[in-house]
């Protein structure tokens, strides 16, 4: 089984803010988001990032072969006790997720 990364030009993760974190996944072509978007299930991707479904939000943006997810930090930006400042660790721990 294909890695996400394996499929898709890019992921990337970026702050939307000190209290959430956006994850990015550039598909690159309609076959790869054919491919990918419906495989991406939103409670996996919760579980994943140890979250409630509710808490997580998914935007799919077909124009753009795009599937876009926002999700709140479990610590504020810049706080003493977090270890990402740009949410860097996002992206990496969803690119190795099976296709």
């Amino acid at each position: 089984m294909p890695m996400l990364r394996d499929l898709v030009r890019k992921v990337a993760a970026k702050n939307a803010g000190p209290f959430q974190v956006t994850l990015d996944i550039f598909c690159g072509s309609d076959e790869a988001y054919a491919r990918v978007a419906p495989a991406l299930k939103d409670k996996e991707i919760a579980r994943l990032f140890g979250l409630e479904p509710q808490l997580l939000r998914r935007f799919d943006i077909p124009d753009l072969n795009v599937v876009k997810f926002s999700m709140p930090r479990s610590v504020v930006q810049g706080s003493r006790f977090d270890r990402d400042m740009h949410g860097a660790q996002f992206a990496t721990l969803l690119e190795e997720i099976d296709i």
